[in-house]
């Protein structure tokens, strides 16, 4: 089992920065991704950006060139460092991990942080 949780998040005004971190607990041997996901109010769920064990990332292109994602040197902790933040960035932001346990597909969530970005 392994546990997410998100710290950061908070008001930011257009063209700020902000870093959410998500800390991994448990089974974090199990882990082969993490990534950010967000969701603003009457959107769907969309993926940010991901970072692998081999510490490839991938992100959307809404956000490329402004966010980055990166992990601790323990693989235990993920941040997205987000700058030049637009209102349309606004949304709860969701840490996510993926991975296998006993030849299982395994996938886990946090709670959740939420980012404002307002004028």
């Amino acid at each position: 089992q392994v546990q997410l949780v998100e710290s950061g998040g908070g008001l930011v005004q257009p063209g700020g920065s902000l870093r959410v971190s998500c800390a991994a607990s448990g089974n974090i041997g199990s882990i082969l991704t993490m990534g950010w996901y967000r969701q603003a109010p009457g959107k769907q769920r969309e993926l940010v950006a991901v970072i692998t064990n081999a510490g490839d990332t991938n992100y959307a292109a809404s956000v490329e060139g402004r966010f980055t994602i990166s992990r601790d040197s323990g693989k235990n902790t993920v941040y997205l460092q987000m700058n030049s933040l637009k209102a349309e960035d606004t949304a709860v932001y969701y840490c996510n991990a993926g991975g296998w346990e006993r030849g299982v597909p395994v996938e886990y969530w946090g709670q959740g942080t939420q980012v404002t970005v307002s004028s």
